[in-house]
């Protein structure tokens, strides 16, 4: 399905019953929405899912000329013309990594639209690209010697209509100001972030920050962990979501 703005063309697709809670994925960098092909079947059954391509990316077209319109303010607002095409009105988050800070941008800009949310491979410090490679590199060796299989990259999950704007799309993150994010966000969530992630430490003090926030490490689980091992996360994200209707029903 596409939208089309001003000066932009979005691209998103939708999956499940729209009487199902609603459900926003943000993809990772160099990611498109394809990369939540291997969870999406899964999730439909229990939430109406919304996967879109932020603009340059993926197949999402920006033909804005200004720089400033890679931006997450700018993103956030495409999304919200996503919802509203849509008739959603308050969502649930599932993110990874540098979508994590996409999407933590827009909770602190539009809390009062979001649920709850689930941020995988979270940090909103200086990426560490070289940890990310090693840690993976460690994490597969260990869950090779484990004998757990791997799972194959969905087709399409890094392909973009023109690479130019989908690398441009990533100088966001550098624009927006996390000082304060934390604080703005006032509805549960939880981090999942695996043991051999760099972004380990950053997802801990996120949480500490918070008062709504909780945290799950995946053991033996590098960087990407929705890509490396979509079973052992949505097996986490069930279970979150689970115990979180249980507390809701008993308020």
């Amino acid at each position: 399905m596409e939208v089309e703005l001003d000066k932009a063309k979005l691209n998103f697709e939708t999956h499940g019953s729209f009487s199902n809670p609603p459900l926003i994925l943000w993809h990772g960098a160099g990611c498109t929405l394809r990369m939540w092909d291997n969870v999406i079947g899964a999730l439909e059954n229990y939430f109406f899912v919304v996967s879109f391509d932020i603009r340059g990316a993926g197949k999402s077209i920006n033909f804005d000329k200004d720089p400033d319109s890679y931006s997450f303010e700018t993103y956030s607002e495409d999304l919200n013309k996503i919802l509203e095409l849509l008739g959603i009105e308050k969502f649930h988050i599932w993110s990874m990594a540098w979508g994590t800070r996409a999407a933590l941008a827009y909770s602190s800009l539009f809390p009062q639209k979001i649920f709850s949310a689930v941020f995988n491979d979270a940090s909103i410090g200086k990426a560490d690209l070289e940890g990310q490679k090693s840690g993976l590199r460690d994490a597969l060796k260990k869950q090779d010697e484990a004998g757990l299989r791997r799972h194959d990259m969905p087709l399409g999950w890094n392909e973009h209509i023109n690479k130019g704007n989908a690398q441009l799309s990533l100088s966001a993150a550098s624009k927006f100001d996390f000082k304060n994010v934390i604080e703005k966000i006032n509805f549960p969530f939880l981090v999942m972030t695996g043991d051999h992630d760099p972004n380990l430490c950053s997802s801990k003090n996120i949480v500490k920050k918070s008062s709504t926030g909780q945290i799950r490490i995946l053991e033996g689980v590098g960087h990407g962990s929705i890509l490396q091992r979509p079973d052992l996360a949505l097996e986490v994200f069930f279970n979150w979501h689970e115990i979180k209707r249980q507390c809701d029903a008993k308020k």
